[in-house]
């Protein structure tokens, strides 16, 4: 059987190789413990953390002691979420928005049940919080507020700037899950001041298991409370031996896209452009969601009218797409990103989510359009 092709780029993307040549000296002759400095193997093993820290800074436009490094985007999430609640005054309250991954709604609805009062910010018609949907949801109390960079199903792309300067005057921080952002469009955190973020070095090139969260140097400084003790390690906030290998990944894709991001971008945009050019001429009546404009280069996601979701997904054996997060596949029911959007139930459910990677070819871009189509037109004839 021929491998399908790989469209499902939002749940991971293959590992550049420039990547793995740079982590393959830590899973073969390196070996040292980053927190034994005492000798060479072990001093060895923390300057190589420092400079994948340094190198998640230089992308971000951050500081390196601001680069804390987590298991992924959903340890980031948890720990911003919940190491920053539970460490306000009481009756200070949370708002995230509607339309989150899981990996923020868990969190935030686990401290709704312990008693930290919680707003669900609404969303436009392109899956967006706009400044003034902010504004007129924020209540008074409100101390923190997560909203995504961009979303992990329609790739619509907040206005992060503007609502930092909302969340700010009115006394709250900002949390971001850019775990889809990250390495795809530019982000400089001296221009747009969110105050924690969130990142997956497996969404852009990098390896799975390894992430970040940057905690902006304010004053006063964010309070955050560790989720567990054990060490002093990564400022105390994220005890535990580092896994200097998978760290080095996440540097060294955090590099490869310092240089070429912005050149990508324009290359699956293209693909992106031609996958939707392709699937229109061939099914007419697709409905795309999110916004046409202020979108992810690699992301398209579409709906697909008269045929059933089961189905469609079923007979999809030539590429590999999802319906939305990878953390609700396998359960077959509507998407509350589309949900929040007005979307029908069943338009819901025949849903496709693609996503372009770096290795991404127009050969695959041409074939899995065909696959798509000729599916659809046997599931409607």
């Amino acid at each position: 059987m021929t491998e399908p092709i790989f469209l499902d780029g939002h749940s991971t993307t293959p590992v550049a190789p420039r990547v793995a040549e740079a982590m393959w000296p830590w899973l073969t002759g390196k070996f040292g413990n980053a927190s034994s400095q005492g000798h060479h193997h072990g001093r060895q093993a923390a300057d190589s953390l420092e400079t994948a820290r340094a190198q998640v800074a230089r992308l971000l436009g951050a500081e390196p002691r601001e680069v804390l490094f987590t298991s992924g985007a959903t340890e980031a999430n948890n720990l911003a979420l919940k190491g920053v609640s539970r460490r306000l005054p009481e009756g200070s309250s949370l708002a995230v928005s509607a339309v989150e991954h899981r990996a923020v709604l868990d969190p935030a609805r686990r401290l709704q049940r312990q008693r930290v009062p919680l707003t669900l910010i609404p969303v436009n018609p392109h899956g967006q919080v706009t400044p003034d949907l902010l504004e007129q949801t924020l209540p008074l109390t409100a101390r923190l507020v997560s909203v995504m960079w961009a979303n992990n199903e329609i790739g619509s792309i907040n206005p992060v700037a503007q609502l930092a300067e909302v969340c700010h005057r009115r006394g709250a921080w900002l949390h971001c899950d850019a775990a889809q952002a990250v390495g795809h469009i530019p982000i400089d955190l001296d221009h747009t001041p969110v105050d924690l973020l969130s990142l997956s070095a497996h969404k852009f090139g990098g390896p799975q298991g390894v992430g970040a969260l940057v905690i902006r140097r304010r004053e006063p400084p964010i309070p955050l409370e560790p989720l567990w003790e054990g060490g002093g390690q990564e400022h105390r906030l994220r005890p535990g031996t580092p896994a200097v290998a998978l760290a080095v990944g996440l540097g060294a894709a955090c590099d490869l896209a310092h240089t070429t991001q912005l050149v990508e971008a324009q290359r699956v945009a293209t693909l992106r452009d031609r996958l939707w050019a392709r699937l229109q001429a061939g099914v007419g009546d697709l409905v795309r969601n999110g916004h046409p404009l202020d979108t992810l280069p690699h992301n398209l996601h579409v709906s697909v009218p008269q045929v059933a979701g089961d189905r469609l997904h079923a007979r999809l054996t030539e590429v590999s797409v999802s319906a939305g997060s990878a953390c609700a596949s396998g359960h077959l029911e509507p998407s509350h990103v589309l949900r929040a959007l007005g979307v029908s139930e069943s338009l819901a459910l025949a849903s496709l989510r693609f996503g372009l990677t770096w290795a991404t070819t127009a050969q695959q871009i041409d074939a899995a359009a065909d696959h798509v189509i000729a599916v659809i037109r046997e599931l409607r004839d």
